[in-house]
């Protein structure tokens, strides 16, 4: 990286990081670890398990229509004025939701908070490649990618244990201490980095984003109560596919578009990310239904399904730091094919259990699933941003920042679209009907393994490719 492009260094940069840092860890473990109190607010507020997931498929849609935004919004606002912002915003549904006094308000508090996320997280990468010299940048990305893996893997046990001593709503109270401890930092350590250009808005491209990836979310959704022929989810839908054809075609036809589709013309780019979304929607998608399952039914306690929940995202941590140095020496092709072998193992087995299964072979399921995805999601993603070069790798990273948002949205939605599916088709106990639901999610997330399989043969040998 040149110098020319560290716009400020500045006085003290450790310090600096701390308040996005702290807001990136709590915007990821609010992403995962509300999976777990999903049964007991469906019972807090008498929803089924179709309205209750609306709680983590619209925190992630926002986070997904904010995150193209970033790069415009930062030159319009210093970096001060938005990091501020999005801990205050953070605070403020955090807030909402721990006040909530019926399910909508709890949903606005969830929406509010997927803002201060969708601001914080592509912003916190962007001033690491400002602020600090280029042989410190490695280590400094090592840390932020340390942050928003470690938040996820601790979140379900850390929210087990809440649940056990208190109720919900502590969970979100949690969320505020570290917020103003950000804030805090944010006010009195955080210089403004970067240009303020106030460039063009292109209005229309941020209706067509926000719009199109509402109406694919909300469709899908709306399916697990209406089903999938009803007019609602069809109407949805196809508003969602006709304005998602229209963004497309305006971004391609841009001088300045919003986000730069043309790196999907690099095949390399277009695999490896395709890889990716797949990864990560068999990782979102496993780990809404198996605290649910752990649940609903084996029927164990809260404090317990956190326990079980933790060898999983532990080993999901230390998989991805170790994953992400393979792709130097071996390429791509070889891990990503070998993790995605390994998570067909584990999707399996979660496809085999029953509502007695023991806690050892659930944890052991996990846990191989968890070991394939990050072996398979690191080397495709370095992959596919190591095929651009100059401004498109920027581009690259914040498609690729997007899509994994909507996509895990898509994916919980889908997936309890598949758990109500199964649920109606079984007699018996309600645990019974309820581990049958959760094999038709595992089954979707099964396909999702295969597509990966499949895909990887596609994928170059070498460890850098830059075909068209």
């Amino acid at each position: 990286m040149s110098n020319e492009a560290r716009v400020r260094p500045v006085r003290h940069p450790k310090l600096a990081m701390v308040s996005m840092l702290l807001g990136a860890f709590v915007g990821m473990f609010s992403e995962t670890s509300l999976n777990i109190a999903l049964p007991k607010l469906t019972l807090a507020f008498h929803v089924n398990t179709a309205t209750v997931q609306w709680l983590v498929t619209s925190y992630m849609l926002i986070i997904g229509i904010v995150l193209p935004l970033s790069s415009l919004i930062s030159k319009w606002f210093t970096t001060r004025q938005i990091i501020i912002f999005a801990l205050v915003d953070f605070i403020i549904g955090a807030a909402i939701s721990a006040v909530a006094v019926n399910f909508p308000i709890l949903l606005i508090g969830r929406m509010i908070q997927g803002i201060g996320t969708g601001l914080i997280l592509p912003l916190m990468f962007a001033v690491v490649m400002q602020i600090f010299p280029p042989q410190k940048i490695g280590a400094v990305m090592g840390v932020c990618a340390l942050v928003i893996m470690f938040a996820p893997a601790i979140g379900p046990t850390l929210t087990g244990l809440i649940l056990a001593k208190a109720s919900w709503n502590w969970i979100f109270w949690s969320f505020i201490p570290f917020l103003a401890i950000a804030l805090l930092f944010a006010i009195t350590s955080l210089e403004n980095v970067g240009r303020i250009t106030r460039p063009h808005v292109d209005v229309l491209s941020i209706l067509e984003s926000a719009v199109s990836c509402s109406g694919l979310v909300i469709g899908a959704s709306l399916a697990s109560r209406d089903g999938w022929l009803s007019v609602s989810v069809l109407t949805a839908l196809v508003i969602g596919i006709i304005v998602l054809a229209l963004y497309v075609h305006r971004q391609l036809h841009l001088e300045t578009p919003i986000l730069n589709l043309r790196v999907f013309k690099t095949r390399a780019f277009a695999i490896g990310s395709t890889l990716v979304m797949l990864d990560f929607g068999i990782i979102l998608s496993a780990m809404y239904l198996l605290p649910m399952y752990i649940q609903n039914g084996l029927l164990l306690p809260v404090a317990l399904t956190g326990i079980i929940m933790l060898p999983g995202g532990v080993v999901n941590a230390l998989t991805s730091a170790v994953a992400g140095r393979l792709y130097d020496s071996v390429g791509a092709k070889r891990p990503a094919m070998i993790g995605f072998f390994i998570a067909l193992v584990g999707a399996g087995m979660l496809a085999l259990t029953s509502d007695h299964s023991s806690i050892a072979y659930v944890i052991t399921a996990h846990v191989i699933l968890m070991i394939g995805c990050p072996l398979a999601m690191s080397p495709s993603q370095t992959s596919a941003l190591n095929s651009l070069s100059g401004m498109e790798s920027a581009d690259g990273s914040t498609i690729l920042n997007t899509m994994q948002q909507i996509v895990g949205a898509l994916a919980t939605a889908l997936a309890t679209s598949f758990l109500e599916l199964g649920r109606n088709a079984a007699t018996g106990s309600s645990a019974v009907c309820f581990t049958n639901g959760i094999h038709y999610g595992i089954y979707f997330t099964l396909v999702l393994v295969i597509i990966g399989i499949i895909l990887t043969f596609k994928m170059s040998d070498k460890p850098r490719s830059n075909d068209l």
